[in-house]
């Protein structure tokens, strides 16, 4: 199927450079048309090769978490942390003080044997503990 597709985009491409040679039509008219094809090529690949995936069938990784030692809640304050939610956020999303979400992300750190926020969300989507 995608032999016959590159093969129909080649074919095409040729025959447009020869009736461009055959000087049929004006520069700008064949300028619009391929940026119109390319236009609608990139428009093709991006939705098709970097569609997201739908998070409403995810599920956690129950073993990991407990492999780790990762509390319900300090999985609720990670999966809120990797929708990019700040402290302050954090802390009125869970209604607990900003003191009690440092350590809780103190906690997350250190179970996840990371330093900082961004190495946590990559360490907790790489353990299937987040979406």
């Amino acid at each position: 199927m995608w032999g016959v597709s590159i093969a129909g985009a080649a074919f095409l491409l040729q025959w447009f450079e020869y009736q461009y040679l055959l000087r049929r039509y004006s520069t700008e008219t064949y300028i619009v048309v391929l940026c119109v094809l390319f236009t609608a090529l990139g428009t093709w690949l991006g939705s098709n090769l970097f569609a997201t995936k739908s998070s409403e069938s995810f599920t956690p990784n129950v073993k990991a978490q407990h492999a780790l030692g990762l509390s319900s809640r300090e999985l609720e304050v990670l999966t809120l942390l990797s929708e990019g939610q700040s402290n302050s956020e954090l802390a009125t999303s869970l209604h607990v003080s900003i003191n009690t979400i440092k350590t809780h992300l103190k906690s997350i750190y250190d179970k996840l044997g990371v330093a900082q926020r961004g190495q946590a969300i990559r360490k907790a989507r790489d353990l299937k503990l987040t979406p």
